[in-house]
């Protein structure tokens, strides 16, 4: 039997990288998911690879009109066990580049986005219930030009440990699941310099790949972690751990 089994999930922005892999796990481990993400082609693409107990739903999760229909979908089901809040836009500007299109674009998806799929979930979600937020090592480490994508994910950092005691009374357990540098789509493009300058800062000397962020995020989502709640899991190969 899977740790998930019988378990229903959500995994937003979950048609690529860190969230379809969580989403391939969850349901390779017993969960019914529903996934979200922005592009229809795309979506369809990942309901297709993961096969099975996958629904699709379109939306921006900025958008809460779009968060209204996912939860729609989702209530048809029945119940909620799990939210992994994924979803989120990395964008980086020194701060003398950093303009209010930038700044607004990442606090929308990145914050707002991961705030109301929480909040808008709690009707559903069954008490014991586990929120998962994905964080990113940029919210503990002071790097050139990540300024708003860092301040972005420190504040999910500070939103764990609130919901941790805003939600104690049901039992539902928030957690940060921190990735380190990751292969994943939102690296395609850069340059082969950067990507060498990116790993020189990893003491395990690579990128992590998204499967293995995926299984902390099962440990996240599962009763092997029934005691743990207000965490930062750190899974970045020990970039902001030396």
């Amino acid at each position: 039997m899977g740790k998930l089994q019988g378990k229903v999930a959500v995994v937003t922005g979950g048609t690529t990288g860190i969230g379809f892999a969580a989403a391939k796990l969850f349901v390779e481990e017993g969960a019914y998911v529903f996934i979200t993400g922005r592009r229809q082609r795309e979506l369809d693409a990942a309901v297709k690879a993961i096969g099975r107990n996958v629904t699709g739903v379109q939306g921006d999760v900025a958008v809460l009109a779009d968060l209204d229909r996912l939860y729609a979908a989702v209530k048809a089901k029945g119940k909620l066990d799990i939210v992994f809040a994924n979803a989120g836009i990395a964008e980086f500007a020194p701060l003398d580049r950093i303009t209010e299109e930038h700044f607004d674009r990442l606090f929308e998806i990145n914050v707002k986005g991961a705030l109301f799929t929480v909040q808008k979930a709690l009707p559903l979600l069954n008490d014991g219930g586990s929120i998962i937020l994905n964080g990113s090592v940029a919210g503990v480490k002071g790097t050139p030009a990540f300024g708003v994508y860092g301040a972005t994910k420190a504040a999910l950092r500070s939103f764990a440990r609130t919901w941790t005691s805003d939600l104690k009374d049901r039992h539902i357990r928030a957690n940060v699941v921190s990735p380190g540098p990751t292969d994943t789509p939102a690296l395609d493009g850069l340059a082969a310099e950067v990507l060498a300058r990116i790993v020189s800062t990893i003491p395990m000397g690579r990128m992590g790949e998204s499967d293995e962020i995926a299984k902390a995020a099962l440990f996240l989502a599962s009763d092997d972690s029934s005691f743990v709640t207000g965490i930062d899991l750190f899974v970045d190969g020990g970039r902001a751990q030396v």
